[in-house]
């Protein structure tokens, strides 16, 4: 059996979500077991019972913890001996669900790994954020593109000064699938990302465009102070927003913009971050991961390449590497360093020691709820002619 930290057995998972037909679901599972720190045990896969049962065998849950719902999943694993049941919970549903899911979890002492946005609205962030704070579990949200090694190697080159005072941040997260009304062509997908019943107040904004938001934020540590938003449906008919841009001013006078598009023909997934300071700046590509360029007035521009062994990677880019300079890694490996973090305080929590849910390398319930306050802010702010509003969030402790 592997070593988990000082915990010397595999960490057990359960999957909520991530039945046929699904994306994220797999994703999670594939990279939860990737570094041998977990394997995955038990399951709600569907909201339909008899299709979370029959997902089951794709991946290899047995059939007595191949659950109908996640409330039978949460009785059932209860009843077990502590020494069976699940360390945690992993919630890749569609985003309406997931703060009775993961509320219900914590609620339970289990652990939970989520995916963003991380609730619905803002008011289920915030009570999500207290159940956590009133416990001692583990609460990650899976804002995946952190987990990126030279992502990480560009956070510690910031903090550390390399690029001295942050002036500006340019993210943009640039897609093409929704240029048609894909969801009235009964895709699983898309029919549930551009409806406000399960998606929430902001479509693509609320996708990726919270993606490329958090980014910024974790790279360089800026804490927000305002936003100006323009969002806009270019599709007819299409309820929720297509295209959106804001512009960020940051409390140390810097600027930033978030650009998000679902409807650019052509694109991918090219998420896209340039940082500006005064000594230097970055420049990174989710779709060539492997390379962030480093540019200085006056001197020729380095890339910085992905080389665990490299004396120019730091520690923190180092340690999020799994393969020599060369072979590509990319978005399995960027989750599930997401997942590795966690399981770290996973293992210390579950040999008693104390955990920090706050200062954490991994996205945690505050960054969800920062996430779901951008949500809320840039709709608002589209809504009355990009009016600037508060975007630095002081959540009440109760």
């Amino acid at each position: 059996m592997s070593t988990n930290g000082s915990l010397n057995r595999k960490l057990r998972m359960a999957l909520v979500g991530g039945g046929q037909g699904a994306f994220i679901g797999r994703v999670h599972a594939t990279a939860a077991v990737l570094d041998n720190r977990a394997a995955l045990v038990a399951g709600a896969l569907s909201s339909n019972p008899e299709r979370a049962k029959a997902s089951a065998p794709d991946y290899d849950i047995p059939a007595d913890r191949a659950y109908g719902s996640y409330q039978e999943l949460i009785e059932s694993e209860l009843a077990l001996p502590e020494d069976e049941r699940i360390d945690f919970m992993s919630v890749a549903t569609p985003n309406h669900t997931h703060y009775e899911i993961a509320k219900a979890g914590v609620e339970a002492g289990f652990n939970v790994i989520c995916d963003k946005p991380m609730t619905f609205d803002l008011a289920q962030a915030e009570d999500l954020a207290y159940v956590v704070d009133n416990s001692d579990v583990v609460f990650a949200v899976t804002h995946n593109y952190t987990g990126y090694p030279l992502v990480r190697q560009a956070r510690e080159m910031i903090m550390s000064g390399e690029l001295g005072e942050i002036n500006a941040i340019r993210s943009c997260y640039i897609q093409g699938w929704l240029r048609t009304r894909l969801e009235q062509e009964d895709q699983k997908q898309a029919a549930w990302r551009t409806d406000p019943t399960k998606s929430g107040a902001a479509g693509c904004f609320g996708d990726i465009g919270t993606h490329a938001y958090n980014l910024g934020r974790y790279m360089t540590g800026l804490l927000p102070e305002s936003v100006s938003c323009n969002l806009k449906a270019f599709e007819d008919g299409r309820a929720l927003d297509d295209y959106g841009c804001a512009v960020i001013r940051y409390e140390n006078g810097a600027l930033g913009t978030v650009t998000a598009s679902q409807i650019s023909h052509g694109r991918e997934n090219d998420l896209t971050i340039e940082i500006d300071g005064t000594k230097g700046a970055l420049q990174w590509r989710q779709e060539e991961p492997n390379h962030m360029i480093f540019r200085r007035n006056g001197h020729a521009h380095q890339i910085y390449t992905r080389d665990p062994n490299a004396p120019f990677m730091n520690e923190s880019g180092q340690a999020a590497c799994r393969l020599p300079s060369g072979h590509p890694e990319a978005f399995f490996e960027a989750f599930a360093n997401v997942y590795r973090s966690a399981y770290d305080a996973m293992a210390a929590r579950a040999t008693g020691e104390k955990i920090d849910q706050v200062d954490t390398i991994y996205p945690n319930v505050n960054d969800g709820v920062e996430g779901m306050y951008f949500i809320q802010q840039c709709v608002a702010s589209n809504s009355n002619n990009a009016e600037w509003l508060p975007l630095k969030h002081q959540r009440a402790r109760r």
